[in-house]
């Protein structure tokens, strides 16, 4: 910072300027000007006094001491005066261009001392001694009335030439200064004179003296032209607040009062006769030793103030670096200003968004680095936050050169110790992204709002402890309860009292799972209306990934009225399949009970029908103990196909009773189910002739029967397999249906069975017959084949291959017959 720049940002210098980098106090400078300005005025003083002794003729004027004949002359009071008047109005400061000409008087002075000079020099007479007045006193002190002495021209001729270098603020300061010196040690070099009776340095040699009063004055304008620039040279390296000026002003102080104290003990000592001329010459020397050590043990302690404090300085140059490291490395904008808005210090991102060096910046206000209406929010800002005295924090809108860019701006005083501000810090954060996405953000839950309202179903969500978090407003129409009010309440509370345990416990078992599945669950679950009552409701449960939680989803309906439609339809189904299984029934017919022929029966409609099917069996006594037994399978379910299975049933149990064979009968079938267009039907027909303890059989496309001899495991019954019926051409050929004779022993057991008691999808048929003859193997193998036994085996061979009676598709027809002795005796197997 230059030094034309104020120190208003740094704590104890506020207002204060700083010169060569030294800080100072405002005040010790207002002082400093001050005594430079009372100085001034003094010799003004001084000077119009001995001026006044020469108009008015009085004497005391001129020499001030009775007795003295040196006299301040005419020129040199004029001189003086002039001289005041012109460090006077420098003094003051700022130096305007009114007070640099008023100043120029001191030209006047510089022009009498270097005529006068020149006058010694020459030896010849200009005519300037007694311009303005006689000079009365020449015949007592010179040759040369009226003609100030040569030492005097000297220090006037030098005063003139300070106090114009001091009124010109492009000369440095130094020049003036120095020259002052020059001048008070001139007066003082008189004053010593007269201090110790030296009459050599009163005058030089026949020239006039200088008067008393002429060295005071001179004395006072060298102070006063080295004070009148404070801030500046080599007072400014006095007048510091640093130790520079502390130790400065000690050795001054120390050198303009120690050695004349001891040179006027040492004459006084000697004009007393207390010692010789040797004697004090020693003691001189001693006391300007001791003095001396003095003043360097005072210097040291001075200078080890100044090692703390350069340490301390060093060790806050690193944290101002550290500081100013960590600035440049935060994406967020950060500068410090005064109090008077001038910037202090930024970090890189100020000069990236305002595109600015830093050197262009600090010193300068806000109206000179940015736009004019941005620099003037930005320091009505300032002056807000100032007023409050707090920190402040607000987002806006600011207009850059790269386009319209959203910020939050932060801030905040620098104090001091006394808490008083000395600085204002700012931290702006671009967050355009951030206002954006929270735009987006809104914008979702907007629209999440709105489809969470447009939901027809009453939708709750609840945290992870079942807690209403949001409801929309169909809940209202739902549980008379407001959305408002639900939130904060346990969802199970919506449920009745009875319930409303297990249903809270179903909640929190979902919940419990880990990325649990959507699941819908309309079974035993009530909700509550705001009257009290209980009604059914339907609960599509999924789960939402939250920031730091899992929460619930649900949608309920009111599903009374399904509930009543449900069960209407369930009436109307039972009423419609009571008159299935009834015209089931009537198609079936019931199989004869023959004692010597026991046997047990089973049949499962597939679910997807009404209790009617295609699946039939037939027992048919044929005379004697000949017995003939088909069952078949209309390809096909529902209705029509037990419409066909009904005419072949009664078809086939005419056409055994004309005694036909299997293969006689399967051929009449064949042409029969040809007639009926897009007819498949499979079927087996056997006869079972117990006193020749043999079995014919003839298959269309059934599965094989199985059959358990005595003493054997059971297997398929071999036989020869024809084609379905109705596949033939029923203008006659094709495939002709065989038919085969097996020997079976008393005590063997004979299972028939439809397919759909064997076929699985995904499983091999072949397979399932394997579990068929193992479960049959187990179920009776070594058991009395009586009524009662094949009846629990049949039950036994259902619940074994049937596993899910409830979604099994497909008819299902089981018949087990036992072959008793010719006397009806079951034989040991």
């Amino acid at each position: 910072m230059t030094r034309q720049q104020h120190a208003s940002g740094l704590p104890g210098v506020r207002g204060a300027e700083r010169a060569d980098s030294l800080p100072f106090h405002p005040s010790a400078l207002a002082a400093a000007r001050a005594g430079a300005g009372f100085t001034s005025l003094l010799a003004v003083f001084l000077g119009l006094a001995g001026l006044t002794g020469w108009i008015l003729g009085i004497d005391v004027l001129k020499s001030v001491l009775p007795g003295v004949a040196v006299s301040m002359k005419a020129n040199s009071a004029v001189a003086v005066a002039a001289l005041g008047v012109s460090l006077f109005l420098v003094a003051r400061g700022p130096v305007r261009p009114w007070v640099t000409t008023v100043a120029r008087a001191a030209a006047l002075a510089l022009v009498l001392g270097v005529l006068t000079l020149a006058e010694y020099v020459t030896g010849a007479g200009l005519g300037i001694d007694e311009l303005l007045f006689r000079d009365d006193t020449a015949d007592v002190q010179t040759s040369m009335p009226g003609r100030m002495a040569p030492n005097t021209a000297a220090a006037v001729m030098l005063a003139g030439a300070a106090s114009l270098c001091a009124s010109t603020r492009r000369l440095p300061s130094w020049i003036s200064q120095v020259t002052g010196l020059v001048v008070a040690d001139i007066g003082m070099l008189r004053m010593y004179g007269a201090a110790y009776a030296v009459p050599e340095l009163e005058r030089f040699g026949a020239y006039t003296g200088m008067a008393l009063h002429t060295a005071l004055a001179l004395i006072l304008l060298g102070v006063a032209a080295f004070l009148a620039r404070p801030d500046e040279g080599l007072c400014g390296l006095l007048m510091n607040v640093g130790t520079t000026g502390a130790l400065g002003r000690r050795l001054i102080i120390t050198a303009l009062v120690v050695p004349p104290l001891l040179g006027w003990g040492v004459l006084a000592g000697e004009d007393a006769g207390l010692f010789g001329p040797r004697l004090g010459t020693a003691l001189l020397v001693w006391g300007n030793v001791a003095a001396l050590i003095a003043v360097i043990f005072a210097a040291l302690s001075v200078g080890r103030r100044v090692e703390v404090a350069r340490a301390r300085l060093e060790w806050q140059v690193r944290q101002n670096q550290l500081l100013q490291d960590f600035m440049d490395h935060t994406p967020a904008v950060v500068f410090i200003k005064d109090l008077e808005g001038r910037f202090l210090a930024v970090n890189t991102s100020f000069e990236e968004s305002l595109g600015l060096v830093r050197d262009r910046v600090l010193g300068r206000r806000d109206l000179d680095v940015m736009p004019t209406g941005l620099a003037r929010q930005a320091r009505d800002a300032d002056l807000a936050m100032l007023a409050g005295g707090r920190p402040v924090q607000c987002e806006e809108q600011l207009t850059l050169p790269g386009g319209p860019r959203s910020f939050l701006t932060t801030l905040f005083p620098l104090g001091e110790a006394s808490g008083a501000p000395y600085a204002v810090c700012g931290v702006v954060t671009d967050i355009t992204e951030r206002v954006a996405a929270q735009h987006d953000v809104q914008r979702e839950r907007r629209r999440f709002r709105a489809l969470l309202e447009s939901a027809p179903d009453a939708t709750l969500i609840t945290d992870g402890n079942g807690i209403v978090v949001m409801a929309n407003t169909q809940v209202r129409r739902m549980f008379g309860r407001s959305p408002g009010g639900l939130v904060g309440t346990r969802v199970a509370d919506l449920a009745p009292e009875s319930t409303r345990r297990r249903q809270g416990a179903l909640l929190d078992a979902y919940l419990r799972r880990c990325d649990p599945p959507p699941v819908v669950v309309d079974r035993n679950l009530y909700g509550l209306h705001g009257d009290g009552s209980a009604f059914p409701v339907e609960v599509s449960v999924s789960s939402l990934q939250a920031e730091r939680e899992t929460l619930a989803v649900l949608f309920v309906r009111d599903i009374t009225e399904r509930r009543r439609a449900e069960a209407e339809r369930a009436d109307r189904y039972e009423e419609q399949r009571h008159i299935a299984y009834t015209l089931q029934h009537s198609l079936m017919g019931e199989p004869p009970a023959l004692a010597y022929l026991p046997s047990a029966q089973r049949y499962l409609a597939s679910v997807q029908d009404p209790g009617v099917g295609g699946d039939w069996f037939d027992i048919i006594p044929l005379g004697g103990r000949r017995t003939g037994v088909i069952i078949g399978d209309v390809m096909g379910r529902g209705l029509e196909a037990a419409a066909v299975m009904g005419q072949l049933r009664a078809a086939s149990h005419a056409l055994a009773r004309t005694s036909a064979t299997p293969s006689g009968l399967m051929t009449s079938l064949d042409a029969f189910v040809g007639d009926l267009v897009g007819q498949l039907v499979t079927c087996l027909y056997l006869v079972l002739d117990q006193d020749r303890c043999e079995v014919t059989v003839c298959s269309a496309g059934h599965p094989p029967v199985i059959v358990l001899l005595p003493g054997r495991p059971p297997g398929p019954l071999w036989a020869p397999v024809g084609v379905p019926l109705g596949v033939n051409d029923p203008g006659g050929g094709g495939v002709l249906f065989e038919e085969t004779t097996r020997p079976l022993p008393p005590g063997s057991v004979l299972v028939l069975y439809t397919d759909g008691l064997v076929e699985q999808p995904g499983t091999d048929i072949e397979e399932r017959i394997d579990v068929l003859c193992h479960t049959v193997g187990v179920t009776l193998g070594g058991a009395r084949a009586d009524p009662k036994t094949l009846d629990r085996a049949a039950d036994q061979l259902i619940s074994t291959l049937i596993t899910a009676p409830a979604d099994h598709d497909d008819d299902v027809t089981l018949l087990l017959l036992g072959v008793p002795g010719p006397d009806g005796a079951d034989p040991q197997r």
